[in-house]
């Protein structure tokens, strides 16, 4: 089996660049943009989030599309460059008039769009896990936030592993803010954080870390590295034989597939925490997961980003229907009217006030085959932190990115 990890760059003939879904009258139909890393090194998530707008809007068009017109969608690649996507906004928004955009997975391409299209006054969603504190009329995000996360996370493998705790985080905004949660959660649980290391995305040598580790002597790790920086740490610190002593979860693990290039022996046993693993036994996922493979096969599991992106899709669809026009005033309003959807990783539902998804969040085990169990589900988890820190129903000019760090 062969993974995005490892393409850089080369996808399935089924991903287009720049597709668009003809309408069946020239400007006629309602029209989205989609800015994603189709090459790159970040298009391990990109492609899946293209692949997952394109199966919702063929779904969505199927079934009479919306206000009895087909969507169309005009794509980008924004070739994991950050740069890309300020001029792709721009691009969609002036020359394409689209309706709503959906584009980005890290949050400094969320932070590059956000200011254009609250200019531009039309509906962004933000598809992925972060940070967490967005607050923005025309921004919604359905990925999950880090207080959602690990606010479970912490209270089970607590529960799990002991009382004594080591944060390994990237040293930038997902990584330090992502620690403070832990720390706040530790904290309630009568737990403490022994050590924690934050260490630069160039750092391939996990050796001094694991030293310290070891020196701390935790009872588990909270182990948040990115892409290569997460599958180095983890066969470097298999290696030692610390796992059989040391518990390692994440809220990050896994969303790019990282338990299909990790060696079995230092996959199996790892803990992740997400909103959606394609092991989510409902019908709505076993219908979904039917489609994806129909079309784009079975090569590689669907990450969580590719169901935020569905879900988002399906939202604003519902939010043009109920509204009965695409004009951004009354799509928004219907967006904060509560809209919920049945989506693959369960029921979600759009909190007013935050624009941010109350959901299902999954603690997955790793196996020694490359895969996950679900080993326990909490049902529909709040965005507390961005619920109380984000009213726009209430203060509509509100733009803010709250971060706990601050406060």
């Amino acid at each position: 089996m062969k993974t995005g990890i490892l393409r850089n760059g080369i996808f399935r003939a089924g991903v287009v660049a720049t597709a668009m879904l003809t309408a069946q009258a020239a400007g006629a139909a309602p029209k989205i943009g989609a800015i994603f890393d189709l090459t790159g090194g970040l298009n391990i998530y990109g492609i899946q989030q293209n692949n997952a707008l394109q199966l919702a809007v063929e779904e969505i068009n199927a079934n009479g599309g919306v206000l009895g017109e087909p969507i169309e969608v005009v794509s980008y690649d924004a070739q994991s460059e950050l740069s890309k996507y300020t001029q792709y906004a721009n691009t969609a928004i002036l020359r394409d008039k689209v309706d709503a955009l959906f584009a980005g997975l890290t949050s400094s391409s969320r932070e590059a769009i956000r200011p254009i299209v609250r200019r531009a006054n039309i509906p962004y969603f933000y598809s992925s896990l972060y940070e967490g504190g967005a607050c923005d009329k025309q921004t919604f995000v359905t990925g999950p936030t880090a207080s959602q996360q690990l606010s479970v996370l912490i209270d089970w493998a607590t529960f799990k592993y002991g009382k004594k705790i080591y944060i390994m985080a990237p040293d930038y905004n997902f990584g330090t803010i992502s620690a403070h949660w832990v720390r706040e959660y530790a904290e309630k649980m009568g737990a403490e954080v022994v050590g924690e290391d934050f260490l630069a995305l160039t750092v391939t040598d996990y050796a001094p870390t694991i030293q310290k580790i070891q020196a701390a002597k935790p009872d588990y790790i909270v182990a948040l590295p990115v892409g290569a920086n997460q599958t180095g740490f983890l066969e470097q610190f298999a290696a030692t034989g610390l796992k059989d002593t040391i518990g390692v979860v994440s809220t990050n693990y896994g969303s790019g597939n990282q338990q299909i290039v990790v060696s079995p022996e230092a996959g199996k046993g790892l803990i992740a925490d997400q909103g959606y693993f394609m092991v989510v036994d409902n019908p709505v996922n076993a219908e979904f997961v039917k489609k994806w493979v129909a079309k784009y096969g079975d090569d590689e599991p669907i990450v969580s980003e590719a169901v935020d992106v569905w879900n988002a899709v399906h939202l604003w669809a519902r939010a043009v229907e109920q509204a009965e026009t695409t004009d951004t005033g009354p799509v928004i309003a219907a967006l904060e009217s509560g809209l919920s959807f049945e989506a693959p990783n369960g029921t979600v539902r759009l909190e007013p006030g935050s624009h941010h998804l109350v959901q299902n969040i999954y603690i997955a085990e790793g196996d020694d085959r490359h895969g996950f169990k679900i080993i326990q589900t909490y049902k529909a988890v709040a965005p507390v932190y961005e619920n109380q820190k984000c009213d726009l129903v209430a203060n509509p000019d509100l733009v803010e990115h709250f971060s706990p760090e601050s406060e």
